[in-house]
């Protein structure tokens, strides 16, 4: 009887611990600098970001968002979660009607909403990855908001060994000028604080617009011209080859049309600051050497 009463105050006591563990604070700090602490790991999560819903589920916590922002095509999965908005704009009641334990957003989307939410007390988590390296970063992040550190944390490791490896081989790479379009009309490129720079340099590529002091910004053909570029990357969907950048065969005097170094990298995988990011600049990178080899004839 001793024997018994004694293993039942054992398993008891375990079972206590348990739930003490399960129920932990969790913390995080998010794009801003901001200390968020939940008491519990976030069970219902609404994002409000493409990318940050990828990083979601790369991060090992897909099942506990209840709400997301469209486009959500990727991961496959997310295409069943419920919509509360799209670029146009934020259903507001929708996402409070959610509950959620946590709401995920980019800083440039619905401000004043997300302050709402804010105001409600709805704790929010801010991602904004400006370096490759932000987004493991993010990745941890939202792992730990979530209960899901492992996942996360293998998530993290395999991106930041993908990013070291193609750190690696451009070191002993010739630099190579690039021009990014966006878009052909008006003429869209990327500046010094986007994170396709930041892409561009691990793979030897140094942006031609860097000097820009905005993300992103409207150029002048006679500014490519000036800026001679030895490559031009066009971003379009799924790396499919736009017609439009083919209109630079014109202008023979920029080095990049000259060696013929045109090339189109995935805008689906480069312009969403998420787990696929590295997918697209592993593309990026391919796309540089095959520049490289260009300008060596």
């Amino acid at each position: 009887m001793h024997d018994f009463a004694v293993r039942f105050a054992t398993a008891a006591s375990l079972a206590a611990c348990s739930v003490v563990v399960l129920a932990a604070p969790v913390s995080a700090v998010d794009a801003t600098g901001v200390w968020i602490e939940l008491a519990a790991p976030a069970a219902r999560i609404v994002s409000l970001a493409p990318h940050a819903t990828e990083l979601l589920f790369a991060a090992g916590a897909g099942g506990s968002v209840v709400g997301l922002l469209a486009p959500a095509d990727w991961p496959p999965e997310a295409k069943r979660v419920p919509r509360v908005g799209d670029a146009a704009g934020l259903d507001l009641e929708r996402v409070v009607a959610l509950k959620p334990d946590l709401v995920v957003v980019w800083p440039y989307f619905a401000p004043g909403e997300v302050e709402r939410l804010r105001a409600l007390g709805v704790p929010v988590f801010v991602s904004d990855p400006r370096t490759p390296e932000a987004i493991a970063d993010d990745l941890e992040g939202l792992g730990a908001l979530a209960g899901t550190s492992e996942t996360a944390a293998r998530a993290a490791t395999d991106f930041r060994t993908r990013l070291a490896a193609l750190l690696q081989r451009s070191r002993a790479a010739a630099k190579v000028s690039v021009f990014y379009e966006i878009w052909p009309r008006p003429l869209y490129t990327v500046g010094g604080k986007h994170l396709i720079t930041a892409a561009l340099a691990l793979c030897g590529g140094d942006n031609v617009f860097a000097r820009l002091a905005t993300p992103a910004a409207t150029v002048g053909i006679e500014d490519v011209l000036a800026a001679q570029p030895q490559a031009i990357l066009a971003a379009a969907d799924d790396a499919t080859r736009p017609v439009w950048l083919d209109d630079w065969r014109r202008w023979n005097a920029i080095p990049a049309v000259a060696r013929g170094n045109l090339f189109v990298v995935d805008g689906n995988l480069l312009h969403r600051a998420g787990p696929r990011f590295i997918e697209g600049v592993e593309g990026l990178c391919a796309a540089l050497d095959r520049a490289r080899e260009n300008l060596r004839r």
